[in-house]
């Protein structure tokens, strides 16, 4: 994988609009199991490129800094040896004082080529040190974008605990609810209604039975009187 697919991933990766997702998901907390999921293997396959990403930097580093050295010591070298070609000309050895001077070219011939190497190194690694500056900077996006995940998966599973809990208190209520004509409670209330009413009737009819009686005793009394009255009727006339 190349850095720039690395840091494209990990970019659209750490941008991801948690909420939209879930706005357009049918089942939001089986698509945010699988979010996580999907995260933890992207951040863990990102975390592997970016790890080669940083090794390849700092071998980059240690070459350049071989080059570097490198000048540095065919420098310090060709001064020595052009100073010790000064000292023997100055004595006489004329000779001798050429071959250090051939010495000193060859010595700065190779530092010119390491100043070349360390050149041609210095802007490739600084564009992959900004690189993996921005896949560190992506995958600690990612990271705390995992963490968001999981914390909205956690909420929506505590919401929908909570709303099932309600719901199934909702049920009990209306299970009892004394208005409900399928419910037990209405049941047993009307048949306590339909023996009161039926006391209120039997009471009611030995009310009139116990009347009908007193006026048969009334009907009685009267009927005996009106013979008591006739018979006496008679004798007055006899």
């Amino acid at each position: 994988m190349s850095k720039q697919t690395i840091l494209g991933r990990v970019t659209q990766l750490a941008k991801a609009n948690i909420n939209a997702l879930l706005d357009q998901a049918e089942d939001p907390q089986k698509m945010l199991d699988q979010l996580i999921r999907d995260y933890a293997n992207n951040i863990s396959e990102a975390e592997q490129a970016v790890a080669t990403t940083i090794g390849n930097l700092r071998m980059l580093e240690a070459d350049h800094q071989e080059d570097v050295d490198a000048a540095a010591e065919w420098g310090a070298k060709a001064l020595a040896a052009s100073r010790k070609a000064d000292g023997l000309r100055a004595a006489g050895s004329a000779a001798e004082a050429d071959r250090f001077d051939g010495l000193a070219k060859v010595a700065l011939g190779r530092q010119m080529q390491s100043e070349k190497e360390a050149g041609v190194a210095a802007p490739v690694i600084a564009a992959q040190t900004e690189v993996v500056g921005r896949l560190k900077a992506g995958l600690a996006s990612m990271k705390d974008k995992l963490t968001e995940l999981q914390a909205k998966r956690d909420e929506l599973v505590a919401r929908a605990r909570t709303a099932q809990a309600q719901n199934s208190m909702l049920d009990a209520v209306k299970d009892v609810d004394v208005l409900d004509p399928t419910s037990d409670l209405h049941r047993f209330e009307e048949k306590v209604r339909r023996e009161e009413a039926m006391a209120l009737g039997r009471q009611e009819l030995a009310a009139s039975s116990l009347d009908a009686q007193f006026e048969s005793l009334e009907e009685l009394g009267r009927a005996s009187e009106i013979e008591a009255r006739l018979a006496a009727l008679k004798a007055g006339t006899a």
